[in-house]
């Protein structure tokens, strides 16, 4: 879907929302904190914007953001968690403002970590940002996972295959996918006013994943380290535009 500059501008705001939640729970993280008071700061920057939360209540999600430690990859449950020097810890945010969407993610360091994590976690970010590069106008969509694929495999590390980035506009997941690696197919080409949310998850060990018994988080199924990024993109005339960017 090509969305309008009037809903590009309200993604924007969104965005916005997202980028200073990113900053905020990053600037928090540090041994002795819980995954839950996390997610109290993400809460705070949501009603001190009067924006809306994506994440609660979502399909029954129970709280702001996904908070996934070490060998968690994804859908983590902010709760009495305590983060120890040498975690690495992945957040998962979002926000809705007048309607539209804006998702992001990153993986950050708890104190000293060992220098295998924080490759892991330098090859991710740095597999996000290849991926963006493609949103160009008239490349093709799938362009994007072979750029990802491309960073990741280069350092031996493997993509995760079971969890997608996705489309988003009015609903935070929206068709079409984004693999973040070469599907087989070229897929759609891109539009000015597109716009998409390119999360690379990436396993130290194998691609396989588990789902745990709460029926959310899911880790590595070999117990491996795994490190995530994310941010929402549009498609311009000038290039990908970065609407939830900060420092991560």
């Amino acid at each position: 879907m090509r969305r309008t500059p009037a809903e590009l501008d309200k993604m924007r705001r969104a965005g916005r929302v997202v980028a200073e939640i990113l900053e905020k729970t990053r600037a928090a993280i540090r041994p002795g904190v819980t995954t839950r008071q996390l997610d109290e700061v993400a809460r705070a920057v949501i009603a001190a914007r009067g924006a809306r939360s994506n994440f609660l209540n979502y399909h029954g999600f129970p709280a702001t953001i996904c908070t996934s430690p070490n060998e968690m990859i994804v859908h983590g449950i902010p709760g009495d968690y305590v983060l120890e020097e040498g975690d690495i810890i992945s957040v998962d945010c979002g926000a809705i403002v007048e309607g539209y969407h804006g998702d992001a993610a990153y993986t950050a360091p708890v104190g000293k970590i060992s220098a295998e994590a924080e490759r892991l976690i330098e090859v991710t970010r740095r597999s996000l940002h290849a991926g963006i590069d493609q949103l160009v106008p008239d490349n093709r969509l799938h362009e994007v996972g072979r750029a990802v694929q491309e960073v990741v495999e280069k350092e031996n590390f493997s993509v995760v295959r079971n969890y997608v980035g996705h489309g988003i506009g009015t609903a935070m997941h929206e068709q079409p996918s984004v693999p973040n690696y070469w599907p087989g197919s070229p897929g759609p080409r891109l539009k000015i006013g597109n716009v998409f949310a390119v999360e690379p998850m990436v396993n130290l060990g194998g691609p396989e994943t588990l789902e745990l018994a709460d029926g959310w988080s899911v880790v590595t199924k070999d117990g491996s380290l795994s490190a995530h990024f994310e941010h929402t993109i549009a498609v311009t005339e000038e290039g990908p535009e970065v609407f939830t960017m900060a420092d991560v």
